[in-house]
């Protein structure tokens, strides 16, 4: 493979740094603001359908999820204390917007490693801002040549993604957490791709079964690319 491989592209939330975490966190306390209401399975069933409606319109990220808590909010508590439960989302909304980047375990070794010998890509979808704002807050800016913040991770996402790179599919290797985002769509655009298990998943990024594929590698953890690149 390393006779091939040209372009190395790294996902970010899950995959350099914590994300899904934070966002569990958020979500448990929004459970518990609503708690006198319905239970907090419940209450994150109506987040997730609320979350699913609004995705064509807000995207993806944290500003999309305050938005839809908003809403949930509302048509659980039938429009009463509309004003706190607002309020409340808001303010830890803005305390996650503020949170410090923390990289998750080898990721700094690895970029160092492959720096030079590859063309280093970050590939991360999100609330343009606060993906910015992790970007610049891990450190890791100098190691890429090219740092996209996508809308989505289709299969023309990554078309363009590889229009603006000057890359081939079958020249490019895609790293991430989310074998529904990160994996699938290059697989079927020809190129490669390397999953990189995060012990948790958002809902929606959830997928049934194993992937079978030539150009499929499934790591323990980022450090094993490694043993496949150099």
């Amino acid at each position: 493979m390393t006779d091939k491989i040209e372009v190395v592209a790294f996902d970010a939330d899950d995959t350099l740094w914590e994300n899904e975490l934070y966002f569990q966190e958020f979500e448990h306390k929004f459970c518990d603001l609503l708690k006198a209401y319905q239970p907090s399975a419940t209450v994150s069933q109506e987040l997730f359908k609320t979350e699913m409606k609004n995705l064509h319109m807000y995207g993806y990220g944290l500003k999309s999820m305050m938005l839809s808590m908003i809403e949930t909010a509302c048509r659980i508590t039938g429009g009463k204390e509309n004003l706190h439960c607002a309020e409340e989302i808001i303010r830890l909304g803005q305390e996650l917007l503020q949170k410090p980047v923390t990289l998750l375990d080898g990721v700094e070794n690895v970029l160092l490693q492959l720096q030079g010998k590859y063309k280093l890509v970050l590939a991360t979808k999100g609330d343009l801002f606060d993906q910015k704002r992790k970007v610049m807050d891990s450190g890791l800016v100098r190691y890429f040549c090219h740092i996209e913040i996508m809308s989505d991770k289709k299969e023309a996402d990554y078309q363009k993604l590889l229009n603006k790179v000057g890359c081939a599919p079958q020249n490019f290797l895609m790293l991430g957490n989310s074998i529904k985002s990160d994996i699938l769509p290059i697989l079927n655009l020809g190129g490669y791709a390397a999953h990189i298990p995060y012990h948790i998943t958002w809902q929606y990024e959830n997928h049934e079964g194993n992937v079978t594929h030539p150009n499929f590698l499934q790591l323990k953890n980022i450090k094993d690319i490694i043993g496949y690149l150099l």
